[in-house]
């Protein structure tokens, strides 16, 4: 140990968990924190990049079924994850930990509990996780990326903070860039979805080019993210319609590819919605079906109600409704630059450093 001061992040599952722990482990990492991340072995995929000291890989487990046995499996995954963890902090000594939601984040909090560790929770969703409510109790703190939050209510409210939600320097850094003119040049659409959201968007978008009228389709410079099983079919589909297209599994460049377009294409997960809100630009959200609590559907609402988006629930989303909604955009820009006005009014860029305060407080508060 350096002698530094130590906080603990803990998070893992997926990049909406993993990206505003990110941030927020950059900021203290500035402010001369040594900085620990506990994950999951999913979230260890992430443990070569992530500005951490070191990364603990934890066992956690979801609820994924009600029967007895799938119960008793994924409590005793749990505790032998609470274990774990309390030898590792036991060793860390750190002065706070946060959690980001999702099970990978309840062995590390659970412990800490025990062992009296300041903690906190950051919710990145408008709605409350289910790990996050078990969990929300126990805590010293719950940051909220919604400055209402569903089902943060009661006692709980008096823990709670609104911090926004916490987005890497690189769509900081990105934030900066004007949004593009609309009167020169080609529409730059950008579609991507993430592991949820690839394979639909991969048949809709490309359908909806079909249904378009051709000097529409002209006007038009896609880049997508599509499954790697679909990119020679997605590549296909674009070539046939006459559409410029840019087709790939991943990009590594994302922020700086949403702020050089004029429209996007996505799922609303509560990180995508942040990085939307902070780039400043006006997008077409298709929340996940399905998911628990509706957290994507709660997210995207909230942006279309500022203006800076348009929801268009999965369902609804037909080749041709989406074919008329580009349309409509493309013969209305100034639609498009109103809304990346009102969206950028929504962004949050000082998260990071609101929620860095947040920590700061618990690590230097007394024993």
């Amino acid at each position: 140990m350096d002698g530094r001061a130590r906080i603990v992040l803990a998070a893992g599952g997926t990049g909406g968990h993993l990206f505003p722990a990110f941030a927020l482990a950059e900021e203290l990492r500035r402010r001369g924190y040594a900085v620990e991340l506990m994950t999951d072995m999913r979230g260890d995929r992430y443990g070569t990049g992530f500005p951490a000291e070191r990364v603990h890989c934890v066992p956690a487990a979801t609820v994924t079924s009600k029967s007895p046995v799938a119960l008793a499996r994924t409590a005793l995954t749990l505790g032998r994850g609470i274990m774990a963890a309390r030898t590792i902090l036991k060793s860390i000594e750190p002065a706070a930990i946060v959690g980001f939601g999702g099970y990978p984040s309840f062995p590390p909090l659970m412990a800490a509990t025990h062992l009296r560790i300041p903690s906190a929770l950051h919710e990145q969703n408008a709605v409350l996780g289910r790990a996050n409510r078990k969990l929300a109790r126990y805590v010293d703190r719950i940051a909220t990326s919604f400055e209402t939050t569903r089902f943060l209510e009661g006692p709980l409210l008096a823990k709670a903070r609104f911090t926004g939600n916490p987005v890497r320097d690189q769509v900081i850094n990105v934030s900066r860039v004007p949004y593009p003119s609309v009167e020169s040049g080609p529409l730059k659409l950008l579609v991507f979805g993430g592991s949820q959201g690839a394979r639909f968007f991969s048949e809709v978008v490309p359908a909806a080019f079909a249904a378009m009228r051709p000097e529409i389709r002209r006007v038009i410079d896609v880049v997508q993210q599509a499954r790697e099983e679909d990119v020679a079919a997605v590549r296909a589909a674009y070539a046939a319609a006459g559409v410029p297209a840019e087709v790939a599994t991943f990009f590594k460049d994302l922020p700086e590819r949403i702020a050089t377009s004029h429209l996007v294409i996505a799922r609303a997960g509560a990180s995508s919605v942040a990085e939307l809100s902070v780039i400043g630009r006006p997008s077409i959200l298709v929340p996940l079906p399905h998911a628990l609590d509706n957290d994507q559907l709660q997210n995207a609402t909230r942006l279309a109600e500022s203006g800076g988006a348009w929801c268009i629930e999965q369902k609804n989303l037909t080749p041709e409704a989406l074919a008329d909604a580009i349309t409509t955009l493309i013969e209305a820009p100034s639609m498009l630059v109103e809304a990346a006005a009102h969206a950028r009014s929504e962004g949050r860029p000082d998260a990071v450093l609101r929620l860095a305060d947040l920590v700061e407080e618990l690590a230097l508060r007394p024993a």
